[in-house]
C-alpha cells in the first residue's frame, strides 16, 4: 500500500493572486499534507505559519494593519494552517488581500464552524473555497484497478478511507487509529468549538443515527431519546454537520400530496467514524447490517465526486407514504435521476411505479458493487 495518495484537489489552479483559498475538511483528512506537498514544489517563495501558534494566533488577530503586512512582505505566498484557531482570522486575511494584492494566500480549517464564521463576511468575493474529504474512490482509481478496488471494498465499508486508515495494515491497528480518531475529534473539536457542555448525550446522538442510517429521522423522536429539546436537537445535528461528520439528505418533491418531504436521513461521510459510533468493526460475514453500510458508501462517496468535479444540482432521497421509496435522487442539467443502492448484484428491481408515472421523464439505477464505480469513481 503506498504511504502517499494523490489527491484529487489541485491547489495550484485554483490559486490567484487577490483571492484567499480557503480548504476546509475534517481533522486528519489530509489538509497539512496537501499543503505541505503544493508548497514543496509551488517555486514561490512562501511562508508556513500555524493557527496553534500563539504568536500568529495574536498577529493576526489584532486588526493590526501595519504589522500584518509587514509579516508577509517578501513573500509569493502566505499559507494558514489550522486557521479555525485563530478568533478574528477573517480580518487579517482582508487585509493581507486589499493591502497585498499580488500576495497568494492560503488558509485551512478543520471544520466550518468558526473558519467559515470567521471569514465569510470579510472576505465576501475576496475567496475560493474546496473541501478535502476522507480519501475517494476516485483517488484510489489512480493507484488500484477496478478489480483491486472491488478486493478491497470490505475494508472501505468497515473501515472507512480516512488517509491514515487506508494505508495501514492491519485490523487492530486500523481500529486503534479510528478509535483515536473518533474520541480525539468528536469529543475534542467539536464539543469545544460548540461549548457542548455533555459528550455523553452527543454519543449517544450519534449512536442513534449511526443506526438509522438510511432512514428518515425524526426530530421530536430523537430529542424524546436523549432527553433534549427538539431546538437542540437540530443544532447538534447542525453542528455535526458542519463538522463533516455527518451529512444531511432531504426529501425530494414537486408538490405531490403523496410524497414525504418532512423528515430527513442522515449519513456519515466516512463508514469507519460511523461504525467506530457504535463499536462495530466486524466483517462482512457476520454482519447483518451490510445495507446499510453499503447505502452510507455508495451515498458519501457520490457526494465526494459531486464536490471534486463540480456536479451541481440538489440531492434527496424519495418516498411516498404507502412505503415507495428510491434511496438516493438528484435533480441537476434539466433532469431527474434516480438510483437505488443494493448490496446484492442478483435482483433487478424496477422504479417504483408512482416514480414511473409521476415522473416518466426520469432515470432510475440500482447502484451494486458490480457497477458502483461508474457512479462514485
Amino acid at each position: 500500500m503506498p504511504e502517499f495518495i494523490d489527491r484529487f484537489i489541485n491547489m495550484g489552479s485554483s490559486l490567484v493572486p487577490g483571492k484567499a483559498l480557503i480548504l476546509y475538511g475534517p481533522r486528519r483528512a489530509g489538509k497539512t499534507t496537501l499543503l505541505k506537498s503544493y508548497l514543496a514544489s509551488c517555486g514561490l517563495r512562501y511562508r508556513l505559519e500555524t493557527g496553534d501558534d500563539v504568536r500568529i494566533r495574536h498577529l493576526l488577530g489584532s486588526g493590526d494593519l501595519k504589522q500584518i503586512v509587514a509579516f508577509a512582505e517578501g513573500f509569493d505566498l502566505v499559507a494558514i494552517d489550522e486557521a479555525q484557531q485563530i478568533p478574528g482570522v477573517g480580518m487579517g486575511l482582508k487585509i493581507l488581500v486589499d493591502q497585498l494584492p499580488d500576495l497568494r494566500i492560503i488558509a485551512t480549517g478543520s471544520s466550518s464552524f468558526d473558519l467559515a464564521g470567521a471569514v465569510g463576511e470579510p472576505l465576501t468575493g475576496r475567496k475560493q473555497t474546496l473541501t478535502l474529504f476522507p480519501i475517494s474512490q476516485m483517488e484510489l482509481k489512480q493507484r488500484f484497478n477496478s478489480y483491486d478496488l472491488r478486493q478491497r471494498l470490505e475494508e472501505y465499508l468497515v473501515y472507512g478511507s480516512y488517509p491514515e486508515i487506508v494505508v495501514t495494515e492491519g485490523r487492530r491497528e486500523k481500529i486503534a487509529l479510528l478509535e483515536e480518531l473518533v474520541g480525539s475529534y468528536l469529543m475534542k473539536d467539536v464539543l469545544a468549538l460548540e461549548r457542548i457542555r455533555s459528550s455523553r448525550t452527543l454519543v449517544d446522538l450519534l449512536k442513534l443515527i449511526a443506526f438509522q442510517v438510511g432512514s428518515e429521522v425524526s426530530l421530536t423522536e430523537l430529542a424524546t431519546q436523549v432527553r433534549l429539546d427538539v431546538k437542540t436537537v437540530g443544532r447538534y445535528l447542525d453542528i455535526l454537520e458542519k463538522g463533516f461528520v455527518i451529512v444531511r439528505v432531504g426529501g425530494f418533491s414537486r408538490n405531490l400530496r403523496s410524497e414525504v418531504t418532512s423528515k430527513a436521513k442522515y449519513y456519515f461521510l466516512d463508514n469507519g467514524v460511523r461504525n467506530a459510533v457504535i463499536g462495530q468493526y466486524n466483517l462482512l460475514d457476520s454482519r447483518n447490517d451490510i445495507g446499510i453500510l453499503w447505502e452510507n458508501f455508495v451515498v458519501a462517496e457520490r457526494l465526494k465526486k459531486r464536490s471534486y468535479h463540480g456536479i451541481y444540482g440538489t440531492f434527496h432521497f424519495w418516498r411516498t407514504y404507502d412505503g415507495q421509496e428510491i434511496d438516493y435522487v438528484e435533480e441537476r442539467d434539466g433532469g431527474l435521476f434516480g438510483f437505488e443502492c443494493k448490496w446484492s448484484s442478483k435482483r433487478r428491481d424496477k422504479p417504483p411505479k408512482k416514480w414511473r408515472d409521476s415522473y416518466p421523464e426520469a432515470t432510475f439505477e440500482r447502484v451494486t458493487p458490480d457497477n458502483y464505480l461508474d457512479f462514485v469513481g
